[in-house]
């Protein structure tokens, strides 16, 4: 291993535009501590929390951790190159992907509860450094997966952070059933296209809200049974400014134009509204669901504060649970699925390492369509498939 590295760096004093606050330098590679693994990135995935890591908002990712650097990055592809003490199941040569999640191995919650649970709990390449956008990244052991044999590098870079938690949402927090009725926001996004497949795959019937007939298009080709365009619903989105009790009424009424639209497209109110809009979408989703039904959320991408009607909860017996991305055990059992060919990454672009705080501003900027991955190690797109299988879906049109 060298003793130097590319990287692409983000520090205090320039946070700010993506497109500034990414700068190459040349940084010192890693060392495994104890459980510790180092990787040859070959390819890296795009996501948002590195947007917020370039910004330094809602809080500075230098909040988290202690070194005066940000290397960010929260999924990769790549291979093993040293291990450190006390690692047994990988050995270097080995090509894996990463999944996010760490955890403190003293921390109890890891051994009998839930590593999400730890106080430890942190997301690699947001809320620690040594991430992705490098020639070498540092993980713990636990997070490494088998590489899916018929994904390219950069397929296999696409996938984890929003399948994962999507996993997660529908498999574990709300016990997805054959049968039931599910409510996809963001149906052609990140998360979306998976909530929609793992609908598909589960014999559960899903309606997918999408913003053209474009993405209504691959929402039915990943499984939905119909889709719903917001644009012809764009009363019903709640504000982050105060509201008039007019336009209040106006709004509220809108919703519930949408809510009977939704209940006639799935054929009856959803068991399931899959939630990560937030403040614009909330209120809506908890009048949408049908009582003792559920709205999963594992994001507020329009705003935190959410209002609604809280008597829509209580006197329905709806239930809001959270999730956050996933625990090792569920990201091996949702790779699984991947390896199998049931579900497939669904990626719009792969660019160039020299590309990293372009594409992070073209994701600021909301001028992206899907899924971006990063060409770290591999020389071009299409390496590193090493058996036959369906590959990625090669999406127009996306988030």
């Amino acid at each position: 291993m060298p003793e130097t590295m590319d990287a692409w760096v983000i520090r205090e004093e320039r946070q700010g535009k993506p497109i500034n606050a990414f700068q190459i330098e040349q940084m010192e590679v890693p060392e495994p501590g104890a459980m510790e693994v180092i990787v040859r990135v070959m390819a890296a995935g795009v996501n948002y929390n590195n947007v917020w890591a370039a910004l330094g908002e809602p809080v500075s990712v230098f909040r988290y951790h202690a070194e005066d650097h940000h290397i960010g990055g929260s999924d990769a592809s790549g291979i093993v190159e040293r291990v450190g003490p006390g690692v047994t199941r990988w050995k270097p040569g080995d090509e894996v992907v990463i999944h996010c999640n760490q955890a403190s191995y003293e921390d109890p919650e890891v051994h009998g509860l839930d590593p999400m649970a730890a106080p430890s709990q942190k997301i690699w390449g947001y809320e620690t450094t040594w991430g992705s956008f490098a020639e070498y990244c540092k993980v713990q052991a636990q997070q490494l997966l088998p590489k899916p044999a018929a994904l390219t590098w950069e397929e296999a870079a696409s996938y984890g952070l929003t399948y994962f938690t999507a996993y997660r949402m529908l498999v574990k927090q709300t016990q997805l059933q054959a049968g039931q009725r599910v409510l996809v926001w963001g149906a052609a996004g990140g998360l979306g296209v998976f909530a929609l497949q793992l609908c598909r795959l589960a014999g559960a019937d899903a309606v997918g809200v999408v913003s053209s007939n474009e993405k209504a298009e691959l929402c039915r080709e990943l499984g939905a049974r119909d889709t719903i365009d917001r644009t012809e619903f764009a009363g019903m989105m709640q504000p982050k400014e105060p509201e008039a009790p007019d336009a209040v009424k106006a709004r509220k009424k809108e919703s519930r134009r949408f809510c009977k639209l939704v209940e006639e497209k799935l054929g009856g109110q959803p068991d399931i509204v899959f939630e990560h809009v937030g403040r614009a979408t909330f209120a809506t989703s908890v009048l949408a669901v049908k009582p003792f039904g559920a709205v999963v959320t594992c994001a507020a991408t329009t705003g935190y504060d959410l209002e609604f009607d809280v008597r829509h909860l209580w006197m329905r017996q709806k239930r809001i649970i959270g999730s956050h991305f996933a625990n090792a055990y569920e990201c091996n059992r949702a790779n699984e699925l991947i390896e199998s060919g049931a579900i497939r990454p669904v990626l719009w672009r792969t660019l160039g390492f020299d590309q990293v705080a372009e594409a992070h501003q073209l994701m600021k900027d909301n001028e992206h369509l899907g899924k971006i991955a990063i060409l770290v190690g591999a020389e071009s797109e299409g390496l590193g498939k090493t058996a036959d299988g369906p590959g990625a879906i090669r999406a127009e049109v996306g988030a």
